[in-house]
């Protein structure tokens, strides 16, 4: 037979500050995941667009470009793709047995590098915006 035992309140909101760098990295990393994927089908139907005629696609480019919103979601998508890529770096070599020891210096090390990058970044994707 099996035994129950008192699991306690199923909706324990509290647990997130009891979270290590590892829980979060896992946590961020399948969030940028699912962001990734949901702008591949985005941009297959902007691109889509493409088999119309060329004038339709130029200006449907031209049409997102001109509002102020798609271009710091372009900064978000930029935060988004960085992180996803230096996150599964620091996988690769987690899996490989490299710096097992440091698997949370590298998570917030990935952090700093996508925020560096993004702030980095921003100018150049708000050139003309305004």
């Amino acid at each position: 037979m099996s035994q129950s035992y008192d699991r306690g309140l199923i909706e324990d909101f509290g647990r997130w500050q009891e979270f290590s760098a590892g829980m979060w990295a896992w946590i961020f990393h399948k969030f940028t995941g699912w962001v990734l994927i949901g702008y591949l089908f985005t941009h297959v139907a902007v691109l889509s667009t493409a088999t119309v005629d060329g004038a339709t696609y130029t200006s449907t480019l031209q049409g997102l470009e001109s509002l102020l919103l798609v271009r710091f979601l372009e900064v978000g998508l930029l935060a988004v793709a960085a992180f996803h890529i230096l996150n599964g770096i620091r996988l690769l070599f987690v899996d490989l047995g490299v710096g097992l020891g440091a698997q949370d210096k590298a998570f917030y090390a990935a952090l700093v590098a996508t925020a560096a990058v993004t702030v980095a970044s921003i100018p150049t994707f708000l050139v003309g915006a305004f």
